[in-house]
Parts: structure tokens; sequence; C-alpha cells
């Protein structure tokens, strides 16, 4: 534990621990020092002090030691030690992104894994988390359309607004339309220099209050980008169909209206997509994601914390050790 410890202390006057060259000499005098007082040491007969072999003079040289490891400490503590935390932070003109999402009932089909709508999710989370200084909106659709996060950088919330999306929120349907107006109104009192929608659909309009004609026309007027991704494989796919019988796969033809998500794209600035399968939409979203990037400038602070307290602590405890030792235990009595 110790030495884990000590793997995140760096020293900030490294120069102090040339004191510790004060250490040899130290034991040399006092090796010097004890040689001389057994030189000078006559008797008789050794026999006489053969009781004085006790457990006192198997410690007599603890209370040097002891000092020797305070002096050490206190060297240790004059160095400076100190951990060190660095905090990144992002600063720069981000992008105001609306991640619009179909939830019509056919976004459930199996031609992705484990299908449409949770594919959809897994990139769109992919997503918010490449981007590091943008605001980010969630937009569902179906029959009608319904706000599911407003424009915020706060991934954790976001990344829950996306886990929590699925079919059967709204009234069914395909309302590109009114997808693409409310994505709209979350960015029209934007003031980031670019603005831009991702709407995401498997089908057709059917529905809904404004048309998609009238929406994409507001998105001219604020100066918004869209870009448009039609999901779903070539020809059928499988579907699930609640029957008596329980849930069956049923083979349904994929209808997207591609003429309409081009021209939506087209006329806005953006790019339409064909995502057929979960790398095709994961490349999608890493394409757009290169198409809308925003400016990000990375500062690294670093902070220091003085460790030099501890060290002092332990030294004292050396100290106190050896005062303790020499006046009890090893006292010499005249």
């Amino acid at each position: 534990m110790f030495f884990n410890y000590l793997n995140n202390i760096s020293f900030a006057a490294p120069q102090f621990f040339l004191l510790g060259l004060l250490l040899p000499v130290m034991i040399i005098w006092y090796a010097k020092k004890n040689s001389a007082g057994q030189a000078g040491l006559k008797v008789s007969s050794a026999k006489s002090f053969a009781g004085l072999r006790s457990w006192k003079n198997s410690i007599r040289h603890l209370p040097f030691l002891l000092r020797l490891l305070c002096i050490v400490f206190i060297i240790a503590a004059l160095a400076k030690p100190q951990t060190k935390s660095d905090e990144q932070q992002a600063e720069g003109d981000g992008v105001d992104i609306v991640l619009c999402v179909d939830v019509s009932g056919s976004m459930t089909a199996q031609d992705f894994t484990p299908n449409r709508m949770e594919a959809a999710k897994k990139v769109a989370q992919d997503f918010i988390n490449s981007r590091l200084t943008d605001r980010i909106a969630i937009v569902i659709f179906s029959g009608e359309s319904f706000t599911q996060c407003p424009l915020t950088t706060d991934k954790a919330v976001l990344k829950s607004a996306v886990e929590n999306i699925r079919n059967g929120l709204l009234e069914d349907g395909t309302a590109i339309g009114d997808g693409l107006s409310t994505s709209v109104d979350r960015l029209r009192s934007s003031k980031s220099k670019s603005k831009v929608v991702i709407l995401l659909t498997d089908g057709e309009n059917n529905g809904g209050l404004i048309g998609p004609t009238n929406a994409k026309e507001i998105a001219k007027a604020f100066h918004i980008k869209v870009y448009t991704i039609g999901v779903g494989t070539e020809g059928y796919a499988p579907f699930p169909v609640k029957t008596a019988l329980g849930v069956v796969m049923q083979q349904q033809k994929v209808t997207i209206d591609e003429k309409l998500l081009k021209e939506i794209a087209g006329e806005t600035g953006g790019k339409y997509f064909r995502a057929k399968d979960n790398a095709g939409l994961a490349n999608i979203y890493k394409e757009i994601d290169g198409l809308e990037k925003s400016k990000v400038e990375i500062s690294t602070l670093t902070r220091y914390t003085e460790k030099f307290f501890p060290f002092l602590m332990v030294a004292l405890s050396f100290l106190l050790a050896e005062f303790l030792l020499r006046f009890t235990v090893l006292k010499k009595f005249p």
C-alpha cells in the first residue's frame, strides 16, 4: 500500500535529496564511536559479563536506526512531495443538433439487429459521445411528434433520453413533416452558427398536421441543414405481428420515400443516406460526424496537492520512538 502511495508522488524540490549524503557520514561516525568504546573496555574474565548479553543489548543500536529514518523522512518532506491531477476542459464553437427519430411500428422490423429502432438508438448514443461541445436535442415522431429531450450538453441526460425511446409512445403512423417541424422549432431560436437536423425514418409520410414540404421550407428559412437517413433493407423485411397465437414474423415490403428525403436534404444543404444494415447505419453517423465538425480547443489544467505533512508525521513518530527508548528501556543509570 505504501509503495502504491509513492507511485503517485512526485517531488518539486529533489535537490534536497543531496542531504542524504550525510547519512553515510553519520553511519561511519557511529560505527567508529562504538568500536572505540568496545576497544577501551578491559575485563579480567569474559565470563563475568555473560549476563549482559540480554535483549537490551540486542536493541542498543535501534535508537540510532530510528534517528536515521527520522532524517530520511525529514529530507523527503523538504523535497516537497506532491500529487498532481490533470483536468481537461473543452472550449469552442459547437453545433446545435437535433436527432429526429422515427418511432413508428415499422421501426421494430428485424432486418437490423435486433431491430431498426434499437440499432438507431445505439448509433445515436455513440454519436452523442463523439460530440464534445455540441448541444443536442432528441425529437421522436410517428403519427405525431414529441420532444424527448431539449437542447443540452449533458451527455448522461441525452443518452438516458435515447435509451427510453420505444415504440408505442405516440400515435402510430409516419408524420415526417411533424417530426421535422418540431426539430426546427427546437433550433429556431439558437444562436449557433451551425444548426443541423438528422432525420431518420423507414417509411413514407402518411399523416401529421404539417406537410414535409412546408417543414422543409421552414427549415430553409431558419438556415437549418437537414441530413436525412432512410432505414431498411431492399425488398422485404421480417416484421413482428401480434396475433391470437402470439407474435409471429411476417415479411413486409420496405417502402421509403427516398425522393422526398433527397429533396429535403438537398434543398437545406444536407445530404441523403440509405442504411441497409447496422454497419451501414453506423458509418452514416460517422460520416455526418466528420461533415459537421465543431471548433474545439482542449486545455489541460494541472493541479498540485502538497503531501509533505504525512512524511513529517512519520519522521516525528520515529523521533518519539527514539526518545522513549533512550529514556526508558535503554536509559543508563550512574
